[in-house]
């Protein structure tokens, strides 16, 4: 038994195999095409999105070495970010390197508290955008 259609004389057809899977093919490319575009700009629009350490709600209140927030002028904490942080940024001090205009100790408490944060919190949708694979 053949995997090919019967022609119109009731004989299979060499070349239609073929066609079909050029055109199987040929569908299959454009739909790559058209992927590869919106994935390239989520990627970039991931990388873009903001993280406020802390966020709104919390401003004003400092950050503890494990990432807590607590009253402004606790001994021991951080004062809050100057500025929300990128997620390219956030991604490389999640990978070891510092946070720009922090040393070493204030990126790792920031970090500890970008790692706390929670569904519903300003920045958890850039941060968990943040650990999808690739």
């Amino acid at each position: 038994m053949s995997d090919q259609p019967p022609s119109d004389d009731g004989k299979t057809t060499e070349g239609s195999t073929s066609r079909r899977a050029l055109m199987l093919g040929a569908v299959g490319a454009s739909a790559v095409v058209s992927i590869r575009p919106a994935l390239a700009q989520t990627a970039g629009s991931v990388l873009n999105c903001e993280i406020a350490v802390p966020e709104r709600s919390r401003a004003g209140n400092w950050i503890t070495a494990d990432g807590k927030t607590v009253a402004a002028g606790t001994k021991g904490a951080f004062p809050p970010a100057s500025r929300a942080y990128k997620g390219e940024e956030v991604k490389r001090a999640l990978n070891g390197n510092t946070l720009p205009g922090t040393d070493y100790d204030r990126s790792r408490a920031y970090v500890n508290y970008i790692r706390r944060l929670q569904r519903g919190q300003g920045g958890f949708t850039c941060f968990a955008s943040l650990q999808m694979p690739r």
